[in-house]
């Protein structure tokens, strides 16, 4: 792995997000939405949450639907497994993924960046 700016090598690019259990088994996860973007894809972290660009509006919930359809191909679940709990009209939203563990969530995290 090549060194990160801040020199650390060792930091897995999904270190600085924050992951959660949930007591029946999903993962929640902060995302920081930032529509109209050329293509959906991770750029990184904005604090403790997974920095997405979508590749949609923020008009009429195309943003939310790209951001559920993204993050379902990303953690290998289908789209009814991703629900944005919180958030919804704003950037920084609450997700929740139910199907994928910690572990591997940081796996596609890592992954995608």
């Amino acid at each position: 792995m090549p060194p990160r700016a801040d020199g650390n090598p060792l930091e897995r690019p999904s270190a600085r997000v924050k992951l959660s259990a949930t007591a029946s088994g999903a993962v929640r996860l902060e995302i920081h939405a930032k529509p109209r973007a050329r293509a959906s894809r991770v750029v990184g972290s904005h604090g403790a949450a997974l920095d997405v660009s979508l590749a949609a509006p923020p008009v009429d919930g195309a943003a939310n639907a790209e951001a559920v359809r993204f993050l379902a191909e990303l953690f290998g679940v289908p789209r009814a497994r991703v629900t944005i709990v919180r958030g919804e009209s704003a950037r920084l939203k609450l997700v929740e993924v139910v199907g994928v563990s910690v572990e591997a969530a940081r796996e596609a995290i890592d992954r995608a960046t």
